[in-house]
């Protein structure tokens, strides 16, 4: 009897086995580990992705959530709160005038990359992803520099949860109290002496007389450093997989910078780090035959829906020349990403200076060590060979 637990160390592993046999043969489908419906074809999910007023996303969106986060964040309210929050967060993002990061980006990326000079193997998590993604999150944002390890851990484990529970542990919960506390001291010291960075705007933004709040800004805050960290993180590590399995793609992309779009986009449909959301449906609905009921909660798996071949032909090949219009990787309808933008030009810039140190590399062990998490998907470790 088929089953899918989005808590399996083995879904961790690879899910996409099992995504397809949910597309083929059970489009619609309760998983009783995770007490939701799963949706896996592309339609479906991009569907519900456009359709806040049915997929409600006002009791949380991370699959396992966060205590106190729902209704205060972009990701976790809905339309007319969310546009409105939506609003004051990008006035945030334009006062920041973020391409004038594109240059403190290279310089951290040629740094991180430097360091890897010489070296025949390493870990491209631990030696160059992680510096590089803490140190362009706290330039962003204004943290103060001293805490980027601790703010790193701290991220990262708020996002996991305990594969036996199906629940946040005790750590998980302790590093997101720890999180909104720090947040709370750096917003503070913002509001005493403002800076060019984003806390500060976040927590003077205003559109006709309406600004943040307290808690808003706060829980904006902290999901920033967590999205910032673990999706940009993450996702950088799945790119690095991709390349360093698929030579020929790699060998490209070297030779040929400007094909790194390319290969960024076909990494968010291939193998995206942000694999599955929560929503919560406000009516009874009707999919494939089943009825889901008001009240029940509805997981999107992004990871199946852009791996669907009713959408992208032969979805397990990793193809450069694809192009994957539409593809699921940041999202989609009103809760696309708003970082996508930087988080695209922070992977090019971070990959054009990593190529340059080290052009030609290969994944060391064949069985990686997948960080526990019912909504993302990343190794914990990315030990890779120097060619």
């Amino acid at each position: 009897m088929f089953n899918f637990d989005p808590y399996s160390p083995a879904v961790d592993a690879d899910p996409f086995a099992a995504y397809k046999t949910l597309r083929d043969q059970h489009p619609c489908f309760w998983s009783d580990q995770a007490q939701m419906w799963i949706l896996s074809r592309y339609t479906d999910v991009a569907s519900a992705g456009t359709n806040w007023q049915t997929f409600s996303s006002a009791k949380g969106n991370l699959m396992t959530e966060l205590p106190n986060r729902a209704g205060a964040t972009l990701g976790t309210t809905d339309p007319p709160r969310h546009d409105r929050l939506r609003g004051l967060v990008q006035h945030a993002f334009m006062k920041r005038n973020l391409e004038a990061l594109a240059d403190p980006m290279r310089d951290i990326a040629r740094d991180a990359a430097e360091a890897l000079r010489g070296h025949d193997k390493f870990d491209f998590i631990t030696d160059f992803s992680s510096k590089f993604t803490v140190r362009v999150l706290f330039a962003a944002l204004g943290l103060p520099l001293g805490d980027e390890q601790t703010v790193r851990d701290k991220a990262v484990l708020m996002v996991q949860s305990d594969p036996v529970t199906r629940a946040k542990g005790p750590e998980h919960l302790a590093a997101y109290a720890w999180m909104q506390d720090y947040a709370a001291g750096v917003i503070a010291q913002r509001r005493a002496e403002p800076k060019n960075d984003l806390i500060s705007h976040f927590s003077m933004a205003e559109i006709d007389g309406d600004k943040l709040d307290e808690r808003e800004v706060l829980l904006t805050t902290t999901t920033l450093i967590m999205a910032g960290i673990e999706s940009l993180g993450g996702f950088m590590s799945m790119l690095a997989l991709n390349l360093a399995d698929f030579a020929d793609a790699r060998r490209a992309v070297v030779a040929d910078p400007m094909l790194l779009p390319d290969a960024v986009e076909e990494s968010l449909r291939f193998n995206t780090s942000a694999q599955r959301f929560r929503r919560c449906l406000q009516n009874d609905l009707t999919l494939h035959g089943v009825t889901m009921k008001a009240g029940d909660f509805v997981c999107l798996a992004y990871g199946s829906a852009n791996r669907d071949e009713r959408q992208f032909p032969n979805p397990d090949v990793y193809d450069l020349k694809r192009k994957p219009k539409g593809h699921l990787g940041f999202g989609g309808g009103v809760h696309a990403c708003l970082g996508s933008a930087i988080a695209r030009m922070a992977i090019k810039i971070a990959f054009e200076e990593f190529h340059k140190v080290v052009p030609d590399y290969a994944r060391i062990d064949e069985r990686l060590d997948w960080m526990p998490s019912s909504t993302f998907r990343s190794p914990l470790r990315l030990d890779v060979a120097v060619h």
